[in-house]
């Protein structure tokens, strides 16, 4: 990782705020050799520190940079992953250099109109199956995959972003913590257990799911109702908003969205399943 703002500043100009998180922002910036146009997430340190009920969040932001270079490091694990291109840190701040994603998220997307037709929901989920699978087989879980942090590149093509709670498991060690968001957080997190890279399968199910009928699968009035239904994880597919669905689209979500792991599929199994290797075609 290298220096601090004053190395950042010498080897790129930063432009304008183009979006905001929990903790910190993200601007676009210019290679100062070449122009080329990147995104700049900066997280301050002190916001985290004060967390001191959550020394997790800081632990992760720390961790960041480490963890998304291994997904980015060359040949990349997936070209459906947002590529981590410089990082530096100082004693106030971190700031990733990113690549700049410019057509919007999937959350916005399906907002803007509702459910998708299957075959671009296939061809969405491979997308986000082949990312996944990528990071896992380098020993990275994403850990908080939603339709936020799922972005559009100019070409039109998926990339998973935001690796803030990113966990490592490729030393063979399960992991832990209460990490990721409520409607998309596998029942074993829930649970307090350790887990597997097999929660991004989890909340890619749920995904899916929002692709295909604009609606959760698991929902609440607040976290704790949301928490309660993940845990009892009874998938239905309502008549109303999956009429049009196929079978063999709820099977895959089934398959996805079931709370034993040990039958819950993996990011590879997702890609072969037939309704992706016949609906879905840009993964690869």
């Amino acid at each position: 990782m290298s220096g601090g703002e004053e190395a950042l500043r010498r080897e790129y100009v930063i432009g304008d705020e183009i979006g905001r998180g929990r903790f910190g922002t993200v601007r676009r910036c210019y290679a100062a050799a070449t122009g080329a146009p990147f995104a700049l997430k900066s997280t301050p340190k002190e916001p985290l520190r004060e967390l001191e009920a959550d020394p997790l969040d800081l632990a992760l932001a720390e961790q960041e940079p480490k963890v998304h270079l291994l997904v980015s490091a060359p040949p990349p694990a997936s070209r459906h992953v947002v590529a981590l291109h410089a990082a530096f840190e100082d004693a106030d701040a971190v700031h990733l250099v990113l690549d700049l994603c410019e057509g919007g998220d999937l959350f916005s997307l399906v907002s803007a109109r509702g459910p998708l037709p299957e075959p671009e929901a296939a061809d969405l989920a491979a997308q986000l199956a082949d990312a996944l699978a990528g990071c896992h087989r380098r020993g990275v879980a994403h850990r908080d995959v939603k339709p936020d942090n799922l972005f559009f590149d100019a070409g039109g093509a998926l990339r998973l972003g935001d690796f803030g709670s990113a966990g490592w498991f490729g030393d063979g060690r399960p992991m832990t913590g209460l990490v990721g968001t409520p409607y998309y957080v596998a029942p074993e997190v829930v649970a307090g257990r350790e887990y597997t890279e097999k929660v991004d399968v989890w909340s890619a199910g749920v995904v899916l799911y929002v692709m295909l009928s604009g609606t959760v699968p698991f929902g609440g009035a607040t976290a704790g109702e949301i928490f309660e239904a993940v845990l009892r994880g009874n998938l239905r597919f309502p008549p109303r908003a999956f009429a049009g669905v196929s079978p063999e689209a709820k099977d895959l979500m089934r398959r996805m969205l079931c709370k034993d792991v040990s039958r819950r599929f993996s990011a590879e199994q997702v890609l072969r399943h037939p309704w992706i290797v016949t609906r879905g075609g840009s993964a690869a």
